[in-house]
């Protein structure tokens, strides 16, 4: 209890400083950044005004007298005095005036320069020429003088620099025909800038150090109280449960009065308790009712059997054909079913469907289906008439919303010609005497029971002795094994030609074995239903021989 008690703690002032760190690095970089910029445009701002200011001591009209004067006429003696009066006042560092050389801006000429008194740095004299200290200022140079800026800042405070941080303002001085006849920059040191910067990191460590003491105090005290102590009482009332296994005469939630999960936690195992005592009480019934459930499965599952034909061969007495159909359901019960049935002496009923549903409610939709389709076929209607009226019966009352897809198809045994109709189904598949199982691609239509006023097309199709039809349900192609992958239509043609002249019966044990050795213990959730008929010809098998 100790080490939980020590690990819970430590884990939540750990989560609570680290939070607290990121905001605070968050806050500081962002008020850095922030405080640092609103003071370079004070700075920036500053030099301007100063540079306004020198520009109006020096004469842009009279460059070239200045130039010629070199350097020690009056006028130009008095215009530095003034601009050094500025300089000195003004609390810039350096005003100067200099003479780009305009053909790549690699070199400039000093005309004036000044320097603050209490500065201790080298002034450079008149028609002193300096390299151009880097690209950034041959940029603002050309800016102004081809460009037509009205006032470039360059801003130095990384990397090594021989005056110290500082920002430098220029402007243009323009004579009277417009063009500039030289550049007035105004340097300010950033001293003042980093020392309030550093004022400003230091008040952060400070403030931040400071929270984080308070966090880890008040955070320990309220683990202590408000989860540790709680945390003890339901690990004292769960141990004491697992042993005497019987609620507590006194509720953890009488005690623990926290309003969070932990006061959820305490009322979850007062409930907890509570219920386990019940589902012991109640286990004896639940037995019995699953009992009583399973009971009730097996009776359905026998009388949905029981709807279907099971017994084969079904017509023993005639010979024109030989049929066999299975059904596996995925559960107890399930939702297809086959059916076959003799609507006169010479013509045979045959259907494959799939109903919407599993279990009960497919089982039960399933019957009244089969029911209402052997009704309407024993009318005498067409393959087509008979999935009309289905649709028609099933539409008028299916609030369930269910619905079936139907192949169904009547064979006229003298003949062999096969009239049918599909609503929705697989395609069947057909294999003529001599040769493979193929799927045969019928026209279809809408599933019965999906919308109300259809009608439905039928085609015909001329079996000939010794051709065989195979029926199914989506549960065949649909067979999914363990990784996911379907059985097939094209897995189930090839099981088909495995043996293409088997017995009906051994047909459809084939495809079964195919299924089960392709989905091996893979869980089905889809019925497996198949029909195979094999025509032997009006005269039946004996003519055949």
């Amino acid at each position: 209890m100790k080490k939980i008690r020590e690990h819970i703690t430590y884990k939540s002032i750990l989560v609570v400083v680290v939070l607290l760190l990121v905001f605070a690095i968050a806050v500081g970089v962002i008020g850095y950044k922030g405080f640092t910029h609103a003071l370079l445009e004070q700075y920036a701002d500053g030099a301007f005004l100063t540079a306004r200011t020198a520009a109006h001591i020096v004469d842009s009209n009279r460059v070239d007298e200045y130039l010629k004067s070199g350097g020690k006429s009056e006028e130009y003696l008095a215009v530095l005095d003034t601009m050094q009066h500025l300089c000195n006042t003004s609390g810039a560092t350096f005003i100067y005036v200099i003479l780009p050389d305009r053909t790549d801006y690699n070199h400039v000429t000093f005309l004036f320069s000044t320097k603050n008194k209490d500065r201790d740095y080298e002034l450079f004299d008149f028609g002193y020429v300096r390299e151009t200290t880097n690209d950034d200022y041959r940029a603002k140079y050309r800016a102004i003088c081809e460009e037509g800026s009205s006032r470039e800042v360059v801003v130095r405070d990384k990397g090594y620099i021989s005056t110290d941080p500082h920002i430098t303002m220029m402007i243009p001085l323009t004579a009277g025909s417009g063009e500039v006849s030289a550049i007035l920059c105004v340097q300010r040191q950033m001293d003042s800038l980093a020392g309030v910067r550093n004022r400003f990191l230091r008040e952060i460590l400070i403030t931040l150090a400071v929270l984080v003491l308070i966090v880890v105090v008040g955070e320990t005290l309220y683990l202590n109280r408000a989860l540790l102590h709680p945390i003890r009482e339901i690990v004292a009332e769960t141990s004491r449960f697992a042993s005497e296994n019987k609620p507590a005469r006194k509720k953890l939630q009488d005690s623990i009065r926290n309003i969070d999960e932990i006061g959820q936690l305490a009322g979850s195992i007062d409930r907890m308790e509570d219920q386990i005592q019940q589902y012991v009480r109640d286990l004896t019934k639940i037995t019995a009712e699953k009992e009583r459930i399973g009971t009730e499965l097996k009776l359905a599952e026998q009388i949905q059997a029981a709807m279907l034909p099971s017994d084969f061969p079904p017509f023993p007495g005639r010979t024109e054909f030989d049929i066999y159909a299975v059904m596996d359901p995925a559960r107890e019960v399930g939702g297809d079913f086959y059916d076959f049935f003799f609507i006169d002496e010479d013509h045979l009923c045959l259907v494959m469907a799939d109903v919407s549903g599993k279990g009960i409610p497919g089982a039960l939709f399933m019957m009244i289906s089969k029911v209402i389709l052997q009704s309407c076929a024993m009318l005498g209607k067409t393959a087509a008439e008979i999935l009309t009226k289905t649709n028609e019966a099933l539409c008028s009352n299916n609030k369930a919303e269910m619905f079936v897809t139907v192949w169904l198809g009547i064979l006229e045994v003298s003949t062999g010609r096969l009239t049918a109709s599909n609503a929705g189904h697989e395609y069947p598949v057909l294999k003529r005497a001599g040769g493979a199982y193929e799927l045969f691609k019928d026209p279809h239509g809408f599933v019965i029971g999906g919308m109300d006023g259809l009608k439905y097309r039928e085609y015909e199709l001329q079996l000939q002795p010794g051709d065989k039809l195979f029926l199914y349900t989506d549960g065949v192609p649909e067979a999914t094994n363990a990784d996911g992958a379907m059985f097939g239509t094209a897995g189930m043609v090839e099981a088909l030609n495995r043996e293409p002249e088997a017995a009906p019966d051994q047909i459809l044990s084939n495809i079964r074995d195919a299924v089960n050795d392709f989905v091996k213990d893979a869980e089905q959730f889809d019925d497996l239903t198949m029909l195979c008929m094999e025509y032997n010809g009006p005269s039946g098998k004996a003519q055949e021989a």
